[in-house]
């Protein structure tokens, strides 16, 4: 079976320095990485360096559900480019362009088999809006 790769991506009113260390800091990472109001993020553990890996426990806010997302990176380059392989061996490529005091994040991951590409692409993309709203508002 062929790897389908799936493309969200989203335009921060923001300068990349904010928009990179929001993204990357784990104090940050808790504020916005869920993709509705009735999930959290209550914790983020982030080692952003190649070899270093991530770990971010999503829960649904009533308990009824959880996860851990984590990976480790094969790629940083600074307010440019993010690699990582997946716990789960998937790869995810998360780009950085900047444009002034706008910075756009093109975030390319290779979809799972279980659910359908329209819920992972919907989900990614809400956690994406989610950054923006959270980084723009502080």
């Amino acid at each position: 079976m062929d790897k389908i790769f799936i493309t969200v991506q989203a335009t921060i009113n923001a300068p990349i320095e904010k928009v990179w260390s929001y993204f990357t800091l784990p104090q940050h990472i808790t504020q916005w990485y869920f993709a509705s109001d009735d999930w959290h993020a209550p914790n983020a553990e982030n080692d952003i360096q190649v070899g270093g890996k991530f770990l971010t426990r999503m829960e649904a806010k009533d308990g009824s559900f959880g996860f851990d997302y984590w990976g480790t990176y094969e790629t940083i380059k600074t307010n440019q480019l993010i690699d990582i392989l997946l716990g789960d061996n998937r790869k995810v490529k998360i780009e950085f362009s900047s444009n002034g005091n706008e910075t756009k994040i093109v975030e390319i991951f290779e979809a799972e088999t279980e659910n359908p590409i329209e819920l992972q692409q919907g989900g990614w993309q809400a956690i994406l809006n989610n950054f923006k709203r959270y980084t723009e508002a502080n």
